[in-house]
């Protein structure tokens, strides 16, 4: 891993799977969280393609000494891939994962302990090593997920609803009579 290769992207969090690893399609399971970035965030966009680039350049090898054309990147737009879901338009995201656990941290970087605390929907950043694979004629640049920071709640994404929304607080020892 070069220095290069390595970012730390801000962003709101997806599809957050980091506390347990899990198999997609019958594959190695694994920990996993998807990063939406506005495309506005300019300074990170580009820190993320200069870090592509270097990733490329690290695993030439892997290509035969020669980078391809039309090489999968790990940076894709929401409007895009995910033209359904209003959470990924005018973004990009990245997908990371890992088959090491990442540590789960908070603004002071103190381990976050309660699972419910980092979901689809909050905010923070994620730390991600770009590498370049060759595997069965697929070639291109991954993203393998580092360590998670959550900075700030938000909106939860997907159609679940919390306890706090659905119940409120009983005085009343017997809810029955």
């Amino acid at each position: 891993m070069s220095k290069e290769t390595k970012v730390v992207v801000p962003g709101r969090f997806s599809f957050v799977n980091v506390w347990e690893p899990k198999s997609i399609n019958g594959s190695d399971p694994k920990y996993s969280i998807s990063i939406i970035i506005p495309k506005t965030d300019k300074k990170t966009i580009n820190t993320i393609l200069k870090a592509i680039e270097a990733a490329k350049q690290d695993g030439a090898a892997k290509f035969g000494g020669k980078i391809p054309a039309n090489l999968k990147t790990p940076l894709r737009d929401g409007d895009i891939d995910r033209p359904d879901d209003l959470n990924y338009e005018g973004c990009y995201f990245i997908n990371a994962n890992s088959k090491d656990a990442p540590q789960v941290v908070d603004g002071k970087i103190q381990p976050i302990l309660d699972r419910s605390d980092v979901y689809s929907g909050c905010y923070g950043r994620v730390s991600i090593n770009l590498y370049a694979f060759n595997v069965n004629g697929n070639r291109g640049i991954a993203a393998g997920l580092g360590n998670v920071q959550k900075l700030k709640d938000g909106e939860p994404l997907g159609s679940k609803s919390r306890a706090e929304d659905d119940f409120e607080i009983e005085e009343d020892d017997d809810f029955l009579a």
